[in-house]
C-alpha cells in the first residue's frame, strides 16, 4: 500500500481527495492550518496535524514526508482574494514561493509523484492570446507555480497539475464558497449576465482526477478537467430557482454595457490601494466568452468518472440557501 500526503486535507478539495484515497486503500497523512470543522471529518486512520507548513523548517518537513510516495498540493490563494497592490507580489508569495520550496523538499524526501491543484485560468491564459489574461497576477502566478514545481521535480519526481474550473459539492462543517455568490443574487429582480459560459466539475471528479494524475499522469502534464459546460445565464437561472425567485429574470447584456461597470470597480480598488488577481475589466471579457473544456481530452487519461453535474449544482445551491 502506498502513502500519500495531502497539503490542506481539511479543505474542500483536500477532504474529497482524502476520501477517495482511502477508498483506494492508500495510506494518508495531512497537515492543515486550521483544525477540522467537525471532529469526525477525517477517519482515525488518517495521520493528521494542525500546523502551518510554511512555518516549519526544511528538516521538519522532510521528516514528515518520510515514506510518502505521492504529494497532493491543495493549498494557496485564488482569484477571489483582493490583496494590496501590486497583486502580483501577493500571489507570487502565496502560490509560487511555497510551492517551489515544498516541491524541492518533497523530492529530497523521496516523494515520486507531486500533483498541484491549479486553475483553468492558466489554461485560458495560454489559449487566448488575443487578450492579456496572462499578464494578470493570478494566472501569472498559477503558470509560474506549475513551471517551478516541474523544474524542482526534474530528474526524480513527476509533477502534474490539475487545472480546475467551477467546482460543486458539499462537505461537513463548511459552507460552500458559492454562498457569497448566491447572496448577491438574493432579492434581485433583474440579474444581468454576459453571454459566455464556463466549464464545471464536481469535487468528486477533482479527487478522482488528482489520483488519476498520480497513477497515470506524465511529468509536466497540465490537465484541464471538465464535467460539463454551461452558459452563465443558465447557471444564474439555477441560482434564482434555488432561491425561489420566480419573478426574477436573467438579462444577457453585451460586453460594451458591462465593461465600464467592471472598469469602475478596478478604479475604486486602485484608489483603495488594492488590486485583484484578475482585473474585473478582464473578468468581463472572460465571462463574455465560452471558457469551455473538452472532457475527452483528459478523462481517458486520468480516468475520472462522469457525474450528474446539475444534481451537484442543485445540492450545493440548496446548502447555500438553507445555511
Amino acid at each position: 500500500m502506498k502513502k500519500v500526503f495531502v497539503l490542506g486535507g481539511t479543505g474542500f478539495l483536500g477532504y474529497f481527495t482524502i476520501k477517495e484515497l482511502l477508498k483506494r486503500n492508500y495510506k494518508v497523512s495531512t497537515i492543515s492550518r486550521h483544525s477540522m470543522p467537525t471532529e469526525d471529518l477525517l477517519p482515525r486512520e488518517v495521520e493528521y496535524r494542525v500546523e502551518n507548513i510554511n512555518d516549519m523548517s526544511d528538516e521538519d518537513i522532510q521528516e514528515m514526508l518520510k515514506g510518502v510516495d505521492g504529494f497532493v498540493y491543495a493549498a494557496g490563494a485564488d482569484e477571489r482574494t483582493l490583496p494590496e497592490a501590486p497583486a502580483v507580489k501577493f500571489f507570487y508569495e502565496a502560490n509560487v514561493l511555497p510551492t517551489q520550496r515544498i516541491a524541492r523538499i518533497a523530492k529530497q524526501a523521496g516523494v515520486k509523484k507531486f500533483v498541484l491543484l491549479s486553475s483553468y485560468f492558466a489554461h485560458f491564459a495560454e489559449e487566448w492570446s488575443d487578450i492579456s489574461l496572462k499578464d494578470n497576477a493570478y494566472p501569472r502566478s498559477r503558470m509560474l507555480q506549475e513551471e517551478v514545481a516541474c523544474m524542482e521535480g526534474e530528474g526524480g519526481m513527476d509533477v502534474m497539475s490539475i487545472r480546475l474550473p467551477y467546482i460543486f459539492g458539499v462537505m461537513p462543517g463548511r459552507m460552500p464558497l458559492w454562498t457569497m455568490f448566491v447572496n448577491r443574487l438574493k432579492d434581485q429582480k433583474v440579474v444581468s449576465v454576459l453571454g459566455g459560459g464556463t466549464a464545471m466539475v464536481t469535487a468528486q471528479q477533482v479527487a478522482e482526477a488528482t489520483i488519476g494524475a498520480m497513477e497515470y499522469g506524465e511529468h509536466g502534464g497540465k490537465y484541464s478537467i471538465c464535467g460539463m459546460n454551461m452558459k452563465h445565464s443558465e447557471f444564474h437561472q439555477m441560482v434564482l430557482d434555488a432561491l425561489g425567485q420566480k419573478d426574477s429574470t436573467i438579462k444577457v447584456v453585451p460586453l460594451e454595457q458591462m465593461k465600464p461597470v467592471m472598469e469602475q470597480i478596478d478604479a475604486k480598488n486602485a484608489e483603495a490601494g488594492k488590486e485583484q488577481g484578475v482585473h474585473m475589466s478582464m473578468m468581463a471579457q472572460i465571462q463574455n466568452r465560452d471558457a469551455y473544456l473538452d472532457s475527452k481530452e483528459t478523462m481517458p487519461i486520468l480516468k475520472y468518472n462522469v457525474y450528474d453535474i446539475r444534481e451537484s449544482i442543485e445540492e450545493t445551491l440548496r446548502k447555500c440557501v438553507q445555511g
